[in-house]
């Protein structure tokens, strides 16, 4: 038997309003013998697993009965994972918004438990928009007798709506984060079926047409920050984030703090970029963040994709340029230059290489090798 069949995953179910704790595994005769061995063990037809009362001596007994014959997989059973560093704004901003008079504003515990959770302001945004649908999709009725049909009732709708496969997935999560965080229920809708993930290429810009565009831009500051999301790779939240302290120009590195996922990082600072930094800082003076509004505070991403835009269209580059679009092409054009996977992982921040992957698929110089069967 491979080692992929001698584990048992553990779930969370939610039977007649109370927890049990399920069994999924391969069959086998040795795993079959000794789950009959568990006290008050036994087979739900609705799941489709062996189940125990959720209690932690129960716990301890599977442990106790399972060790040296099989892994216990508690991926999807304990919840509890550390608090991400994000921005605890978004909760604050949502409970000045004014609403319908019929429309079901999100509960004030759910705002609570993405403020502990420390979500980042967007995800956290998304998430309270989505479920305040969900739950105005279900008004009048008891969110906590809801089950996994209803569930995908409600996408099924959002799929009539016409939404995209990442908005379903955001909606799944966005209820999933109310009964599984915000009522600390059991994980109930493992079985809710997802939009397969799409396979599509980053697009990107050749290195001609992204310094055609940085040299297109309308003045230094503008060119700085075109300039930071190609040469640098940042993420236009990224850039926004920076202090004037995060460029060591001793190091000559950009030191990017608290990013996705609570992670700091260093990337490349150039010496035509840190030239172009110290004269905009001459000329803007900015007082604490390196890009600022004309009243202070952070410049607006509303402005950056703007520029990016603008100085796309001036330098006549056919795809529509984002700040997105630069960093995919910083990945590209650095793996086209031969720099190792691993060193553009971390530069990007990725925690997956796999991630980091995809640029294999759009870099070139290996194709431009290969002869054209017609040539």
């Amino acid at each position: 038997m491979t080692q992929s069949l001698k584990q048992i995953t553990l779930r969370h179910l939610l039977i007649e309003n109370k927890k049990f704790i399920g069994l999924q595994f391969y069959p086998s005769k040795v795993i079959n013998a000794l789950v009959t061995t568990i006290p008050t063990m036994s087979w739900n037809d609705e799941h489709d697993m062996h189940t125990v009362t959720n209690h932690p001596k129960n716990l301890t007994v599977i442990f106790n009965t399972f060790r040296g014959v099989a892994w216990v997989n508690c991926k999807y059973f304990f919840r509890d994972r550390p608090v991400s560093q994000g921005i605890n704004a978004p909760i604050k901003l949502k409970r000045k918004c004014v609403k319908a008079i019929d429309w079901l504003i999100c509960p004030e515990e759910y705002l609570q438990k993405l403020e502990l959770k420390r979500y980042a302001l967007n995800t956290a945004q998304t998430y309270v928009s989505h479920f305040e649908k969900y739950i105005n999709f279900y008004t009048g009725k008891e969110l906590n007798m809801l089950n996994e049909n209803d569930i995908r009732t409600y996408l099924k709708h959002l799929i009539d709506q016409g939404y995209s496969d990442s908005s379903l997935n955001q909606a799944v999560n966005s209820i999933k984060f109310y009964y599984e965080i915000v009522q600390g229920m059991p994980n109930r809708f493992y079985h809710v079926e997802r939009p397969r993930k799409k396979q599509t290429l980053p697009k990107v810009i050749s290195k001609e047409e992204a310094k055609k565009l940085i040299n297109c831009t309308n003045n230094i500051k503008h060119k700085c920050i075109a300039s930071l999301l190609y040469s640098s790779g940042l993420r236009r939240s990224e850039v926004l984030e920076l202090k004037i302290t995060d460029v060591d120009s001793s190091r000559m590195l950009i030191h990017v703090r608290n990013a996705k996922g609570g992670k700091d990082r260093h990337t490349l600072l150039g010496n035509n970029l840190l030239s172009d930094l110290r004269n905009y800082f001459r000329q803007y003076k900015p007082q604490d963040y390196l890009f600022e509004g004309q009243n202070g505070g952070k410049y607006s991403p509303q402005s950056v994709a703007k520029i990016i835009k603008n100085a796309g269209k001036t330098a006549k580059i056919r795809l529509t340029v984002t700040p997105h679009i630069l960093r995919h092409s910083f990945a590209t054009h650095l793996l086209e230059s031969g720099v190792d996977l691993r060193y553009i992982q971390s530069l990007l921040g990725h925690s997956s290489s796999k991630t980091t992957e995809i640029y294999t698929h759009v870099a070139v110089n290996q194709l431009s090798v290969i002869k054209n069967l017609l040539d």
